[in-house]
This record gives structure tokens, sequence and C-alpha cells, in this order.
């Protein structure tokens, strides 16, 4: 019931908003409308105050239309009783009487200074806010957009989250785009108030003078208190809404309501308040100047400056003695404190002193990132990473962090203090340190938060600290799961198998394979970046090969043979899958010259032929690239891990498949390039 007349309220009030245009109402209805239209530019002027972020109140635009188009209904009332019965009700009359004393210059005097405020101050700096607000918004988007794109591809946010995400952006500059329309419904409402008023006392003045014959000065009399009561009753509702409209373009994204971040931020400083406070002090001593006041208020902000001293100073001598309790505090020499310090950790990041505030404890810091990057990769990969030690260092240099897998770096970057990396080609203007993006090899600058709308406006992609770190964190993550998968992480995801699956792993496991050799062939599909979700199919696979050899090249291949369709899908573009091929003639004297070796078969050709066929398949990958595109390499099914192993280090990691993985997958294939003994011809 509630709910239904809820959704009944707003279009029942804009039917009987437009009654008011056409219907008189009798003044005693029309003394209820207007409390009510002051009650309402109140509360909203209050909720402006208390919200914490404008899409908060994301319907003020639509409510600043109603709330105007009511406003002018009143006016229209008003006018029909005040021109036609000479009396519009006891709000109007009392404000008429009572707030101006009586006093037409006065009501005159205060009316124009509301329209002066309302007109000049309030709704011409909310317009130009509004106008501001709306236009670097939507300048923004497509930066925001693309951080969103960077967040989800690198596993920071899950898609649900990025479409929440997306909609926010898009709600802020739909938000915004009104704001800059609803900002000219109050200077037209502010206009309207002027010529309704003038309507009203010219009006009134010639019914009095020729319908009623009362005189010039009985006529100006009571009309003009009429018409001064009927201005301020509306114009001081317009003034509230027209408040409102400024409060809540100016309102940033925050924590806590206005009036929590104003006393939080203008008590932060205790010298402020004790300049201020010594300043009243000494213009109470001007000669004319009322002292009391002056020293109540200054003494006032003095003691408020002690207090907020002495509770400094408590905070600072409970910090210090916490530190200190910690610093005196027995250290424990057992032999499980003495291996845990010893023990070396699968995955640490080493953070520079000044970094730790990447560590805070909020929702979106680090540790969170961290935790939703570890779900990612398990999703992704099917790997459990293990869990990440955080730590600082004071071996770093300043703002540099470093990712460690077993106690040796694998990468490190910069992620300076109050400062965000833009990305693009014209950041020349704006003031930072140049850098390089440690993922992608980006060029880029560290420039000033601040200058985040700036950067945005000039078309750069703008990633916070915490976002460079975590895609340079997926990234090595990534290029070393092989490493990262331990033995026992094997027994676990076994023993999910075995939940879902038993056969499976009953008839591989461990009668014809060892946990370590499972290992091994996982390892060998993580090194080439395939994922490992489908384990029951992986293992019925291995069951079959370790029937007739155990033999690890060869048991990855029959793994990658019963992942071939999703092999060759994750290399698609636009539905086609590219591929470079190698020479017939080529490919029969690789044949020939395969050998086995303890790390797997190998092809013994001259060197100097080995570098012909190196050189040529970069020809091919380099022309591939310069058209913009994405290719594979593909070879005969025996071939392909002794090519692979022959061309991983060379050729910037492209991903090498067999005949059989590339036809599984009934895609459409391209040949882009050809790889011959001596050159590469594009196709």
């Amino acid at each position: 019931m509630n709910s239904n007349l809820s959704k009944l309220a707003v279009p029942v009030g804009v039917v009987g908003i437009i009654l008011l245009l056409v219907v008189p109402v009798p003044a005693v209805l029309l003394d209820v409308l207007i409390i009510a239209n002051i009650l309402l530019a109140l509360v909203t002027l209050l909720t402006t105050m208390f919200v914490k972020k404008p899409l908060d109140f994301s319907v003020f635009p639509s409510l600043l239309l109603v709330a105007t188009l009511f406003r002018l209904g009143l006016n229209v009332a008003s006018t029909r009783l005040v021109l036609g019965d000479g009396y519009a009700g006891q709000v109007i009359a009392a404000f008429g009487d009572v707030a101006v004393g009586g006093s037409i210059i006065i009501g005159a005097v205060i009316f124009l200074i509301l329209v002066v405020i309302q007109f000049v101050v309030v709704t011409k700096g909310a317009e130009r806010v509004a106008e501001v607000g709306a236009r670097f918004t939507l300048d923004a988007m497509p930066g925001k957009q693309m951080a969103i794109d960077a967040d989800l591809n690198a596993g920071l946010i899950t898609d649900v989250q990025a479409r929440e995400r997306r909609a926010e952006v898009s709600a802020e500059a739909d938000f915004y785009g009104a704001m800059d329309g609803a900002s000219k419904f109050v200077k037209g409402d502010a206009i309207a108030g002027i010529v309704i008023i003038i309507i009203n006392l010219v009006g009134g003045i010639a019914i009095g003078m020729i319908q009623r014959g009362l005189s010039v000065s009985e006529a100006m009399t009571t009309y003009s208190l009429l018409t001064i009561g009927d201005g301020l009753v509306t114009q001081i509702p317009a003034l509230l809404m027209a408040v409102s409209t400024g409060m809540i373009v100016t309102r940033s994204n925050a924590e806590s309501d206005i009036g929590e971040a104003a006393s939080g931020q203008l008590t932060q400083s205790r010298n402020a308040l004790m300049i201020a406070g010594c300043a009243a002090l000494l213009m109470a001593l001007i000669p004319g100047m009322p002292i009391i006041p002056f020293v109540v208020i200054g003494l006032g902000l003095i003691l408020f400056a002690r207090r907020i001293k002495a509770g400094e100073s408590r905070d600072q001598a409970s910090r210090d003695a916490g530190a200190a309790a910690e610093a005196t505090a027995p250290r424990s020499d057992t032999p499980e404190d003495l291996i845990e310090t010893m023990r070396v950790h699968a995955l640490e990041i080493l953070l520079a002193p000044d970094l730790v505030d990447l560590v805070s404890g909020a929702q979106d810091d680090l540790l969170a990132r961290v935790r939703a990057l570890r779900r990612k990769v398990a999703i992704d990969l099917g790997v459990v990473v293990p869990p990440v030690r955080t730590r600082d260092s004071v071996d770093l240099p300043s703002s540099t962090y470093s990712i460690r897998i077993a106690g040796v770096e694998a990468g490190r970057g910069l992620a300076p203090a109050g400062k965000v990396l833009a990305l693009g080609d014209a950041l020349d203007s704006l003031p930072g340190q140049a850098t390089v993006e440690p993922v992608f090899g980006l060029t880029g600058k560290w420039v000033p938060s601040e200058m985040r709308h700036s950067a945005e406006m000039t078309g750069a992609t703008v990633i916070d600290r915490v976002s460079v770190l975590i895609t340079h964190l997926s990234s090595i993550i990534t290029g070393n799961a092989a490493r990262l998968l331990t033995r026992e992480d094997v027994r676990v995801l076994t023993d999910g198998v075995r939940l879902v699956n038993p056969s499976a792993v009953e008839d591989l496991i461990p009668g014809l394979l060892s946990l370590a050799e499972v290992q091994r062939v996982l390892q060998g599909l993580l090194a080439e970046q395939i994922p490992i979700n489908d384990l029951p199919r992986i293992y019925e696979s291995l069951s079959l090969r370790a029937k007739v050899s155990n033999d690890p090249e060869g048991l990855v291949e029959i793994a990658r043979q019963a992942l071939g369709p999703a092999l060759s899908m994750q290399y698609l573009d636009d539905g086609l899958l590219r591929v470079i091929m190698i020479e017939p003639s080529l490919e029969q004297s690789m044949l020939e010259g395969m050998r086995p070796s303890d790390q797997g078969t190998q092809i013994m050709l001259e060197p100097s032929r080995v570098d012909a066929i190196l050189g040529s398949l970069k020809e091919a990958l380099a022309n591939v690239e310069a058209a913009g595109l994405s290719a594979v390499l593909v070879c005969a099914p025996a071939l392909r891990p002794a090519v692979r192993r022959l061309v991983s280090a060379q050729s910037g990691g492209i991903a090498v498949l067999s005949y059989q993985e590339v036809t599984s997958a009934n895609v459409a294939i391209e040949t882009v390039g050809v790889v011959r003994g001596t050159e590469s011809i594009s196709a």
C-alpha cells in the first residue's frame, strides 16, 4: 500500500499543480500549500547537506523542476486572489505586514535583496559550476571507462563490479548533464518572480483605483503590501532551492556529510584557531568596537585551540608508549619462531617506507586488491596463488616497490605518494616524473593527484598507484604460474577433482603417475599459460597416455590435445585465427633433425640455419604487428614441443600450436606469414 502511494505521489502532485494554474483555490488551501512549499525547500536543502556524494540525491534535477513548477503555480493562484479579492490568506498577509513591519519600502528592499542574492550570487555561481562539472565529467568518461576495463583485465574487480562502476560513471555524467539544465530552471524562476511582482503591483493598483474606487495611496498601500508578501513567500523557498542547487553541484564525493567534513577540516589546524582568537582580542581594543562579543569569541577560539593541542599530545604520547612497548617487548627465540623468521615466502611485496600508506586497511587498499587478484587468477588459470606477504623495507629507494618470488626479485616499479600514472602521448604540458609502465612498456608520467582531470582531458588513461602495482603483480604471477604451483597445491586440486569425478583420479594416481609427475605436467601447461581449470579432462587424457609412456613431454602434449578447442579460442581475433606457418620443406628438415635430450626433444640444425629460421620468424611477426594484428605459430604435432623450445626466448612469447589443436576448434583460419629457412614472406 505504501509503495503504491509513493509511486502515485509525484504524478498526482503534478496534476494538482496544473489545476493550480487553472482552478481558483480558497485562501485557506493556499496557506497550506505555501507552508508545504517552504518546508519542501527546507527539507531539500538539509538533504543536500547530509548526502555524501551527489549521486545519493540523483532525483534532485527532476525534483527541482517539480518544485519550480509548484512555486509558479502558487504564484498564479496567489495573484488571482490578490487581484480578485484583495486578500490571499494569512501567510501572505503575515509576510506583508509582520515580516516587513507594514512598510512598503522595507518590504521592497528586502525582496530586491533576496532577488539579488538568489539571481546574481547563488544561481549564477551554481549555473557555472554545473556547466563546468558537466563538461569535465563528460570529457573524463572515456578515461574512466578505460580505467575500469584495465582493472577488470588485471583481475582487480569482477564483472559485476565492473558493470556497477560503468553504471555509476554513466549515472554521474547523466546527473551533471541534468544539473546543467536544471540550473536554468532556478535562473528562470528568479526572473519570473521579478516579472510577477511587477504585474501584481501594477495590476493591483489599477484594479483598486478603477474597479474598487480606492484612492492612489489606499490602492498602493493595500496591494503593495500583498504583492510584497506574495513575493517574499515565493522568493524564500526559491532562494532555498537555489542554495540547494549550489550545494549539490559543489559537493564532491566524501566519506562524511558536509557538517562532519566542515567541522573536522576547519578545526584541523590548531595554529589557525589560535591566531584567529588572538586577532579577535586585538579587534576588541579598537575604539568604538563592542568589547564583550570579541572577547567571548576570541577566548572561545583560544580555549578550543588549546583543547586540540592537549588531544594531540595525548595521541602522540599513546603512540610513543606503544612504540616503546613494542621495542622493549621480549623477542621470542623458540625454534618455531626462528623457523618462521627464516622461511622463504612464495610471493612477497616489499614497499619503501614512504609507500606503507598503500596498506591502509580500507576496502580498496593494496591487501584487498591482492585478495581480489588471487580470486581472479584462480578463476582464469585454475591455480591457487599462495598468500602474498606484504612488508616494508628500508633497503628500497624512495617510492619503490619490489615483487619477489621465493625470495628472488621478479619485478620492481615506482608508486610515488600523492601521484597517479598518466599514460598517453600528449603529456608534455603536465608536471611530473616521466616513466615507463612496467608491464606493457608504455611511456607515461607520474602527475600530482590533483591534476587527474587535467590529464584525462588530454586523452590520457589515468591509473592510481595501487592499480599500477596490482597490474604488475598480476603479470608476474601469470608469467610465473608454473613456479608457484607446489606439490601441495596439486594435492589440494586433486582432492577437489576426486569429489566430483573420483574415477578420473583413481585411474591415474597413484597407480599410473605419482603426484610429482602430475605436478610436472601441470607446470608444463602453465608455462605456456594454458589454464588447468578442466582438471577432470586433463586427468582422463593422462590416464590413457600413462598406460603407454610416462614421458613428461608426451604427457603434456596429450593434455593439450584434450584441451584443444580451448587453446585456439583464446587467440581468436574477431572470430578469426591468424597463423604463421612453417615452409613444408623446412618442417621436414626439422623433423629429421629432432633428437631426444634430458630437457625434451631438440632440433639439431646448423647454427646458421637456426639463425635464419629465427630471423624469418621475427620478420613475419614484425609484418603482422605492423598491420595491428596478432598471430600464432603452427607446426606438426611431433614438432610442437621442440619448436616452442626453440623460439620461446627469441619470438617475444608467440604461442606455438599444432595443426591438430588449430583444426579441432573449428574456427576460420587465415595464414598471415610463412617461416622459411632463409626469409619470411607475408601472405
